[in-house]
């Protein structure tokens, strides 16, 4: 039987499916942690597209974690430990990557999950970390390998995943090219390290590219757009380019699939979701992430890229604001 804190915690339920007037903050018994958990006082959460895809029913949940509750990441202060715990301690600033659960005032957390959070960055910007720069890392670096000194292609750079993944990639050396909807995201975006930024509104990303490289291509892109990027993408690509694929935004059905011309450029394309891999799996990536990228952080190399800070009662007006696609980086939600 896990542990209980003693209070009710407050949390952001999802009451049916729906738009985003289906979310109502409620009080809900607290939640219980095991003998390998941490049970952690929430200071803020952030927002992210799976979230309103699990508020319309269309995002499965792993199992065992609730389904009415959204929320994958968090910072906080450890509450309590559970008795087999032996990296924190009461009072330790933390983050984490979460299955589920974390609009809401407490989580619990197996603690090869948590990540300290740099004494430089509070607890309300360290919220809008572990889902993008943890997806990011994971998809340009571990994915697809990229390397110093090589050409990278990111979609919505003005997203959560963008800004994080256009800071880590510049922080390599990399040349950085990305797609954005608006002058004003595109510049923010190269003040993050941006250097070829691209209006897709009024401009063909691979022919920006291909002028840019001397129809080389780019050796990885990043994509979270799906079936109507697909195409150019992969005209995109220089001679043995690496694709991985993190979100569907546009669509995930190809009519047509040209397969040789991923065979003539020796191509690889990758498909990647970090929330249902298993605990084992994750937690090996957060902790290569604590030693390879959280420095990072603590040195002021990269940062999170906060738009606004909304109150946990106000998440509707919060997700109104990520559906309107509005945003530069992320929206956080502020519990304490």
């Amino acid at each position: 039987m896990g542990a209980r804190n003693g209070d009710a915690m407050r949390a952001v339920v999802i009451t049916e499916p729906g738009g985003p007037e289906v979310l109502q903050v409620q009080e809900l018994p607290d939640p219980t942690f095991g003998p390998d958990e941490v049970l952690v006082d929430v200071h803020a959460t952030a927002l992210n597209r799976l979230d309103l895809l699990q508020r319309r029913g269309n995002y499965p949940v792993p199992a065992g974690v609730r389904r009415d509750i959204p929320g994958v990441e968090m910072a906080g202060v450890v509450a309590q430990v559970g008795e087999r715990v032996t990296s924190w301690k009461p009072g330790d600033r933390v983050m984490a990557l979460l299955s589920g659960a974390g609009y809401a005032t407490q989580v619990a957390v197996h603690e090869r999950m948590l990540m300290p959070v740099p004494a430089n960055i509070d607890l309300t910007q360290a919220a809008g970390i572990p889902e993008v720069f943890l997806t990011a890392y994971d998809a340009l670096f571990l994915q697809c390998g990229l390397a110093m000194g090589e050409s990278v292609l990111i979609h919505a750079a003005g997203s959560g995943v963008g800004t994080a993944g256009v800071q880590m990639a510049a922080a390599q050396g990399c040349r950085v090219f990305g797609t954005a909807g608006s002058a004003e995201k595109l510049a923010r975006a190269a003040q993050l390290g941006l250097d070829v930024g691209i209006n897709y509104h009024d401009q063909d990303f691979a022919e920006v590219v291909a002028a840019e490289t001397g129809g080389r291509g780019v050796n990885v892109i990043l994509d979270v757009i799906g079936a109507p990027y697909w195409d150019q993408n992969i005209k995109s690509l220089a001679l043995l380019g690496r694709m991985v694929v993190v979100g569907t935004m546009g669509g995930g059905t190809l009519e047509k699939f040209n397969i040789g011309a991923l065979s003539a450029k020796r191509a690889q394309v990758r498909g990647t979701q970090l929330r249902s891999r298993q605990l084992e799996e994750k937690a090996t990536l957060v902790q290569t992430f604590v030693n390879r990228v959280v420095p990072l952080f603590a040195r002021g190399k990269i940062a999170p890229v906060i738009d606004r800070v909304f109150a946990l009662d106000d998440v509707v007006e919060a997700t109104q604001l990520m559906e309107a696609n509005a945003n530069f980086g992320k929206i956080v939600l502020e519990i304490a």
